[in-house]
C-alpha cells in the first residue's frame, strides 16, 4: 500500500515545474531559520546566552539536521514532512502533522502585521506610535501583505526563489552589519566596553529555561520546511541536503553573535522582543552621528526580509492542502493547478483568507505585546508538535535508521516536549499567565479535534 501511495505522489511530483537549486535553497534556509525576533529572546539570558546556544546546537540543531537529510533522501517527496509521517507511521498521522505545519504556518504569518507596524517607529520615531497601536490600521497592513503574497505565490517559484534568495542575501548583510555596529561604536567612543563571547553560568528558573527552550527548538528548527517543495527542486534528495550543510555553520555564527550585538549595544531592560534587530540598529547607528541616516535605511531592508520570509512560510503552507487532496483527505478543489504557472490556485487563496481571519482575531481583546506573544507561543507548538513526530520516525516509525541516528532523534524529540511543555507560558508582562496559558492550550487541543474529525469526515466518506 505505502509503495503504491508513494508512486501516486512520484507521478502527481512529475506535473510540477523543477525551479529550485542548490544556490537557492541555502539561501532560503538561512532567510527561513534566522526568524528575526530570536536575537533578543535569547539576550534575556544575559551573558549565559552563549552557553545555550551551543546546547541547543548540541543537543536540537545537529540532530535535526541530520533527521531531515536521512529522511528526505529515503523519501524526497513534495509535501516532506507529511508525506515522511504518512509513509513512516500512517495516513492520520501524517494528515495531523499536515495541519499543525499548516497552523503554526498560518499563525506566524498572520504576525506580520504587527511586526510591519512595529518596525515604523524605528524608522519615524515616536510619530509613527498612534498608527502602529491602531488594530485597523495593522488589519490594512495584512490585507496588502498577504495579497501580494497570493500574486507572487500563485505566479510560482520562478519568481519565488528570487524574493527567497533575494531575502537571504540581504539578511546575511544585515547581520555583518550588526556584528561590526559594535566594534564601530567602541572606536567611536559610544560603547565602553565590549565582549561578544563573554559568558556566565545560567541561573536556573522557569523563564530561563523558557528561554532555553525557546533557543533550542523555536530558534533553531526549519531545516525540514524546504523539503516541503521536494518535488520542485532539481535532483531533491542531494540539493536540499546540501543546502542545510551549508546554512548550518552560518546560521549558527549569525545567532550566537547576533545575540552578543544586542546585549552589547542595548540596556538588558528595554530589549524589545517583536523587532530586536531594528532596535539594535538604530541604537547602533544612533551613536555614529554622521551615519545616523544608514539606520532606518537598513530597517527598511529589515522589513524586506521579514517579508520574504512571509513568503517562504506562505509559499509552503500552500502546497499542503493540495498534497492532503492528493490523498484524498481533503476535497479535489485544492488540487486544481494554475493552467500556466501549475501552481496550486485555489489552495492558495484560501490560505491567505484564512491567514488574514487569524490576524484579525489575534488583536482582539489584547495588547500588542501580548498579541504577538500569544500567536508565536501558539504557533511555536503547533510546530514543535510535527516536530515530535518527526524525531519519532527513525526510532520506532517504519523507516529504518542507523542505531546513531535514533539515538540523536530521542536528543532532539526530548528537548522539542521541553519546549511544548514550556510554550504555555508567555515571557512578557501579560494581563493574565493563567488566561495566557488557557487561551494557548485552548486553541492547540480544539484546533487538533478539529483536524481529526475533518480526517475522519473524510475517510468516511463524508
Amino acid at each position: 500500500m505505502a509503495i503504491r501511495r508513494r508512486a501516486d505522489v512520484e507521478a502527481r511530483d512529475a506535473e510540477l515545474r523543477k525551479d529550485l537549486g542548490v544556490p537557492s535553497l541555502t539561501l532560503t534556509q538561512i532567510l527561513f531559520i534566522v526568524g528575526l525576533p530570536w536575537v533578543g529572546v535569547a539576550a534575556k539570558e544575559g551573558p549565559s546566552h552563549v552557553i545555550y546556544w551551543l546546547l541547543a546546537i548540541v543537543f536540537f540543531y545537529l540532530p535535526s539536521a541530520a533527521v531531515v537529510i536521512h529522511l528526505n533522501r529515503a523519501m524526497p517527496l513534495e509535501g516532506g514532512l507529511y508525506q515522511w509521517a504518512k509513509l513512516g507511521f500512517n495516513e492520520m498521522t501524517g494528515f495531523l502533522v499536515a495541519w499543525n505545519l499548516w497552523l503554526f504556518a498560518i499563525l506566524n504569518s498572520s504576525e506580520t502585521g504587527l511586526q510591519v507596524t512595529q518596525y515604523s517607529q524605528y524608522v519615524f520615531g515616536h510619530a509613527a506610535d498612534p498608527y502602529s497601536s491602531n488594530p485597523w490600521i495593522v488589519t490594512g497592513v495584512n490585507i496588502v501583505v498577504l495579497t501580494a503574497l497570493a500574486v507572487v505565490t500563485i505566479r510560482g517559484l520562478s519568481v519565488g526563489k528570487w524574493v527567497h534568495a533575494s531575502g537571504g542575501a540581504l539578511m546575511l548583510t544585515t547581520f555583518a552589519m550588526i556584528l561590526v555596529l559594535p566594534w564601530l561604536n567602541l572606536a567611536h567612543g559610544t560603547l565602553r566596553a565590549f565582549h561578544p563571547l563573554a559568558t556566565a553560568m545560567p541561573a536556573l528558573s522557569i523563564l530561563s529555561l523558557n528561554i532555553a527552550a525557546k533557543m533550542g527548538f523555536g530558534a533553531l528548527g526549519g531545516f525540514e520546511y524546504v523539503a516541503i517543495h521536494a518535488g520542485e527542486c532539481r535532483d531533491a534528495d542531494r540539493a536540499i541536503a546540501k543546502s542545510v550543510w551549508f546554512a548550518a555553520p552560518v546560521i549558527c555564527v549569525m545567532f550566537v553573535l547576533g545575540t552578543s550585538s544586542v546585549l552589547g549595544l542595548v540596556p538588558f531592560d528595554q530589549i524589545d522582543l517583536i523587532a530586536p534587530i531594528p532596535q539594535v540598529l538604530a541604537v547602533g547607528f544612533g551613536g555614529l552621528g554622521p551615519a545616523l541616516w544608514v539606520a532606518p535605511v537598513t530597517i527598511l531592508i529589515l522589513l524586506c526580509i521579514r517579508l520574504a520570509q512571509a513568503s517562504v512560510m506562505f509559499t509552503g503552507i500552500t502546497r499542503l492542502p493540495m498534497v492532503a487532496g492528493w490523498d484524498g483527505l481533503l476535497p479535489a478543489w485544492f488540487m486544481r493547478l494554475h493552467p500556466r504557472f501549475r501552481t496550486p490556485v485555489n489552495s492558495i487563496v484560501f490560505i491567505a483568507a484564512t491567514t488574514l481571519t487569524f490576524s484579525v482575531l489575534g488583536l482582539i481583546g489584547v495588547g500588542k505585546q501580548e498579541a504577538f506573544q500569544l500567536l508565536w507561543n501558539a504557533s511555536g507548538i503547533f510546530y514543535a508538535l510535527t516536530y515530535l513526530v518527526m524525531f519519532a520516525i527513525p526510532i520506532v516509525g517504519s523507516v529504518r535508521a542507523p542505531v546513531w541516528l535514533k539515538a540523536v532523534s530521542v536528543s532532539g524529540f526530548l528537548t522539542t516536549l521541553g519546549y511544548v511543555l514550556l510554550s504555555i507560558l508567555p515571557i512578557i508582562e501579560v494581563g493574565s499567565r493563567l488566561s495566557f496559558a488557557l487561551k494557548i492550550t485552548a486553541v492547540i487541543v480544539i484546533a487538533n479535534a478539529i483536524g481529526y474529525t475533518i480526517f475522519r469526515l473524510r475517510r468516511s466518506g463524508v
